[in-house]
């Protein structure tokens, strides 16, 4: 009876270490949703590194703007890398979400595409202009297109701009609202499209190349590393900012994207 007892306690604290066990091992686990070109393929390459800390980095690809801070939020993924801050901020507010930017990594200057025609000073009256829907990215589109002069924007049109705050539009230019994953597919059928640049490159536009006209380096639209607020001080998360802001990164982006994608750390 003695020996069959001491068998027990063995076994309960042989299971009771493997769970331990186990759970330790969750924890080295990090989901982290992105959309694929090109956050999903700069955490591929830094995979191994993390791998060889004992940090497995699980990439969930979503090809939407809205799901991965939903998922965030509900805590189906540990942190998510797609979005600029002025995005997150009107999204947390929309949908009242405790998620923070933990680190800035890089810029995708914005571009406006066209199949028609080759030159901005080409855009013709009339022109159909499409735009992403969701609110910064339209105004992001209309804040460039008065850089260069093409509309006018009310003073007080801020970064959420829309067409109503047009003053000024000499070439009576029209805008269709568009989902932002959508734009490349219809490209063929507007005069031109603004194109978020994961989207660009999946649809092998060049940034650099193709755009009649884009962002330089002063935008302020970083693309960030999202998480929610109460892991802000979690170690793997915070290992992995740093890993995704290191030097080796840094080269990666700017030898593979050749400038269509650049590093703000």
């Amino acid at each position: 009876m003695k020996r069959i007892l001491i068998a027990l306690v063995l076994v309960g604290l042989l299971v009771l270490a493997v769970g331990v066990n186990s759970v330790l091992a969750e924890d080295k686990v990090l989901k982290v949703g992105a959309t694929p070109v090109p956050h999903a393929e700069i955490l591929e390459f830094i995979k191994p590194v993390l791998a060889k800390e004992g940090i497995k980095l699980e990439i969930v690809e979503f090809t939407d703007y809205v799901t991965p801070n939903l998922a965030l939020a509900d805590g189906s993924i540990d942190a998510n890398y797609f979005q600029h801050v002025p995005y997150l901020e009107q999204f947390k507010k929309d949908h009242n979400l405790d998620i923070v930017s933990l680190i800035k990594v890089h810029i995708e200057p914005f571009g406006l595409y066209s199949k028609k025609i080759d030159h901005i000073n080409e855009l013709p009256q009339g022109a159909t202009i499409a735009v992403p829907n969701d609110p910064t990215n339209e105004g992001r589109a209309l804040l460039l297109l008065a850089s260069k002069g093409i509309i006018k924007l009310a003073e007080d049109a801020g970064l959420e701009a829309t067409p109503l705050d047009i003053v000024d539009n000499p070439k009576g230019l029209k805008f269709e609202e568009l989902e932002a994953a959508q734009l490349p597919r219809v490209l063929p059928d507007v005069t031109a499209a603004f194109i978020n640049t994961n989207y660009a490159l999946e649809a092998d536009l060049n940034p650099l190349e193709d755009a009649l006209i884009i962002e330089g380096n002063e935008s302020p639209y970083a693309n960030i590393l999202v998480v929610r607020s109460e892991d802000e001080d979690n170690p793997l998360l915070k290992r992995l900012a740093e890993v995704l802001t290191s030097e080796p990164v840094k080269e990666f982006i700017l030898d593979k994207y050749k400038g269509a994608v650049v590093p703000v750390f």
